[in-house]
């Protein structure tokens, strides 16, 4: 049996570990045309980047390449997200049109020039209902038919996820429907959120680190903001060290600006938790609701002991380390190589 793999997305992420995103491309696109006839790929055909992979020179699309997307527009943003990296096409120059976008720069596009337009997704969201912390509903058009599943991660990132999974599933031969209701028994793990119980409140532990990923949980925080006009209570911790990036300037591409009017009091912590007060201040977040404390564990203590309800905590990755060493410790999670 051929090897099966799936490419999701290109988000720029630590550019001074990782390099450019154009590089990366080249990168990948070299190991799926070496790869071409003898494993197989499932590619997300709303990125540009990814999906250009899958096209020799003549955009003839190459063998084993299935595409997966989201097809339902009014999961689709009012407007270009800051963190808008794929602009330009892969193989012309020339800037791509998009008729809409849904994370970053994934979305609906073409290429006005050389025609590199967005393939036809084989594996596709048709229908998409956000429920914010608590996951999502998904209806899916795959090559067996129409399938229906709850998926218990919140944030259209997910659904890629879980079209990924789905496409990868029926390439090697599992039904779709029981790949989907086995997507329904999903769990968060490891920061990516998780909710653990604090004090008789719950923290919900999201990952932020790029500005992509960070726009997606600030997008689902909104939903929870604005599920009965809640004001929210939010810990963010911004490190810079060696695996989250030195350059912390990303916090500027991401939209924090979506939170203002939505939180109740937010907790600036981390190595740079000054920079994060100071990003939230020009988000237009009052500064008597900011609060800088950059020790980890009394910071926490702190906003957990002053949250009215559930606590939202937002750490970049070293950050979240702390985190979860700090609560395994305490035992009220797991270790998180157990």
């Amino acid at each position: 049996m051929a090897s099966t793999s799936g490419l999701g997305n290109l988000f720029r992420d630590q550019l001074d570990r990782y390099g450019e995103l154009e590089h990366l491309a080249d990168e990948w696109a070299a190991t799926v045309a070496n790869r071409a006839g003898s494993s197989e790929f499932g590619l997300n055909s709303d990125d540009p980047l990814i999906a250009d992979l899958g096209r020799d020179a003549d955009l003839a699309r190459r063998p084993g390449v299935t595409y997966f997307g989201i097809e339902d527009e009014s999961q689709a943003l009012p407007e270009f997200q800051h963190a808008f990296d794929a602009k330009h096409c892969r193989r012309c120059g020339s800037p791509y049109t998009y008729a809409r976008a849904f994370v970053a720069h994934l979305g609906h596009y073409s290429c006005p020039n050389c025609g590199a337009d967005r393939p036809q997704p084989d594996v596709a969201a048709t229908r998409i209902e956000l429920e914010g912390m608590s996951g999502s509903r998904v209806w899916a058009r795959t090559p067996e038919g129409e399938v229906e599943f709850r998926l218990p991660l919140p944030g259209l990132y997910n659904v890629y996820n879980a079209l990924a999974a789905l496409t990868a599933a029926t390439r090697l031969g599992i039904p779709a429907a029981e790949a989907a209701r086995a997507m329904e028994s999903m769990r968060a793990v490891f920061g990516r959120v998780e909710t653990v119980p604090i004090e008789g409140r719950e923290l919900s532990i999201l990952l932020i680190k790029n500005p992509a990923g960070a726009n997606e949980v600030l997008r689902t925080l909104l939903l929870e903001a604005q599920d009965g006009d809640a004001e929210l209570d939010v810990w963010m911790a911004l490190n810079d060290r060696i695996a989250d990036g030195r350059d912390i300037s990303w916090v500027w591409d991401a939209d924090f600006e979506l939170l203002t009017g939505h939180l109740r009091r937010v907790t600036c912590a981390g190595t740079r938790a000054p920079e994060m007060a100071v990003r939230l201040k020009y988000a237009g977040v009052p500064p008597d609701v900011i609060e800088v404390d950059n020790d980890i564990a009394h910071s926490i203590d702190h906003a957990v002991e002053r949250a009215n309800g559930r606590l939202f905590a937002l750490p970049t990755y070293t950050a979240l380390l702390e985190l979860r060493t700090l609560l395994a410790k305490r035992g009220l999670a797991r270790d998180y190589w157990a």
